[in-house]
């Protein structure tokens, strides 16, 4: 039976990011996939988790300056057409966790 890709899988960086609420709030800066890394700035809960659903890490403009990451569940599409391409969330851009 076919399966579609995980959105995650087309995300590459450079790409913008907008929240559920379709406000930017950065650009790509990395992507991992699942069992491929883990962050080292977050606490060990969140870091097994991100490790096991691949994660996003994003780096923030403006009010959301600063690094943060995006679980791959937390990534709902994915746009290619014109520009670097845009990934949309489907949380706000205050349910993120910031790096470090």
């Amino acid at each position: 039976m076919p399966s579609e890709p995980l959105p995650i899988a087309q995300v590459t960086t450079g790409m913008s990011v907008v929240d559920a609420a379709g406000e930017e709030v950065g650009t790509v800066t990395d992507v991992k996939m699942s069992g491929t890394a883990t962050p080292d700035d977050v606490p060990d809960e969140l870091r097994a988790r991100l490790a096991g659903e691949g994660f996003l890490r994003v780096g923030g403009s403006g009010l959301m300056a600063g690094d943060f990451y995006v679980a791959g569940p937390q990534v709902t599409g994915v746009t290619t057409t014109g520009g670097d391409g845009v990934v949309q969330l489907a949380v706000r851009k205050d349910d993120l966790h910031r790096a470090g």
